[in-house]
């Protein structure tokens, strides 16, 4: 921005040094994406546990992600401010606490706790893990760097169910919580131990130029349809960890173990077309494009899968292929995102955008999970492909406005 600047190294930046930063900051976005599935993979123990509806669980969920996407959208002003690093360690403690807790509820109200603390932590990642990879990677790396991201956390999503409960039929579901706090507690000592890798440069204000308020940045029209697209295509993904197990029992008669499997294969595949979206994003001039085309083809698979016009096994093959669809439109959206920003708002601009993500994931589990409580399985997966598909006409939208802020950000970059 005209009243701030930063100022990164010129000098060229190793290979070596560009992949310990994304790897560090891979495994930070892997353990926040196991951290969105802190509860999730449980919800039929929980069902039993404690006497649960599906609305209930789904407003679990929506508690997570509404303070999340509240603590998001101010987080981004405060990565600006102090820098990313600390903001990354204090959100690593806290879903360690998080998980701590969570081994000893006794009632829903425990969950409802757990569901607040585990979205306050995840609230900081996507402003920190972009602040880093934007000042710290190179930009000719920049396309792998995000791709690397999606991947890492596409992991994070498929370690969880398997992780949860694995150790919940070999234990207990409390002792899989207190292993899952460890976890997020061993992840905090390795960042902290290369802490020298994570550091960023805050926002310099120059004497000689006018202030320019924090939030000028809102007045782009470009920002609030990529916070669309996020709001849109991330309604979907809810369905998907939330409910898709329950779904694939309900239709098809697949058992708890099997549906948990589909569901990390969901997220595997997602991880694969991540990294073969990475060479995609490298070399697209047009990123809206190839995240339309993608997320349109992810859109008409679940919609077959809503038809039960496959069968069970074919299904869930399917349901997982729809990931990697999804998964090869990830890097191509991040880069969408960065050429949407003005300089010196990185953090601001994708801590409101990626607030539209927890958005989604906020109002999802309720609209949905009213769905799945009067049984309505098959209208559920239809109904996520349908709200998956609006989400190409932001993805357009994004890419049509994006070259009309260049020159309204001069004044802002």
């Amino acid at each position: 921005m005209s009243s701030t600047t930063f100022h990164p190294s010129v000098a060229p930046v190793p290979l070596k040094q560009d992949a310990s930063i994304i790897a560090l900051v891979g495994l930070a976005h892997a353990a926040s994406h196991f951290g969105h599935l802190l509860l999730p993979p449980l919800f039929p123990v929980f069902m039993v546990e404690f006497g649960l509806s599906f609305s209930q669980l789904g407003a679990l969920m929506s508690v997570f992600f509404v303070v999340s996407g509240l603590g998001q959208a101010s987080a981004g002003f405060v990565v600006d401010k102090i820098g990313a690093r600390p903001m990354l360690f204090g959100a690593l403690s806290l879903f360690a606490l998080a998980a701590l807790l969570a081994s000893t509820i006794t009632s829903y109200s425990g969950l409802v706790m757990v569901a607040a603390l585990a979205g306050l932590a995840n609230a900081t990642f996507h402003p920190v893990d972009f602040t880093i990879l934007n000042q710290r990677v190179s930009p000719a790396r920049l396309g792998h760097a995000f791709s690397a991201h999606g991947l890492t956390g596409n992991l994070g999503w498929a370690a969880a169910p398997v992780f949860f409960v694995g150790i919940t039929a070999m234990s207990s579901w409390r002792t899989a919580y207190l292993a899952a706090a460890v976890v997020f507690v061993l992840v905090l000592a390795l960042l902290v131990v290369n802490r020298d890798k994570l550091s960023t440069q805050v926002a310099v204000q120059h004497p000689d130029t006018p202030a320019e308020h924090s939030m000028a940045f809102m007045k782009l029209p470009v920002v609030w349809w990529c916070f669309a697209f996020f709001l849109l295509s991330t309604m979907t993904l809810a369905v998907v960890q939330s409910f898709s197990v329950s779904i694939l029992k309900a239709m098809h008669g697949i058992s708890f173990e099997s549906a948990t499997l589909t569901l990390t294969a969901y997220m595997l595949c997602g991880a694969v077309g991540v990294f073969v979206g990475g060479f995609v994003a490298s070399s697209a001039r047009h990123s809206d494009r190839v995240v339309a085309l993608s997320m349109a083809a992810a859109a008409v698979l679940l919609a077959l899968c809503g038809t039960g016009i496959f069968g069970a096994t074919l299904t869930m093959v399917v349901l997982a292929a729809t990931g990697f669809a999804v998964g090869v439109g990830g890097p191509s959206r991040d880069m969408m995102i960065k050429k949407a920003t003005p300089k010196g708002a990185t953090g601001r601009v994708y801590g409101l955008v990626y607030s539209g993500l927890d958005t989604g994931f906020a109002i999802s589990p309720l609209v949905f999970g009213a769905f799945m409580d009067r049984g309505w399985y098959s209208a559920t997966l239809i109904g996520a492909g349908a709200v998956l598909l609006l989400s190409v006409v932001a993805a357009l939208g994004v890419g049509q406005r994006t070259l009309k802020p260049v020159v309204k950000t001069a004044k802002l970059a």
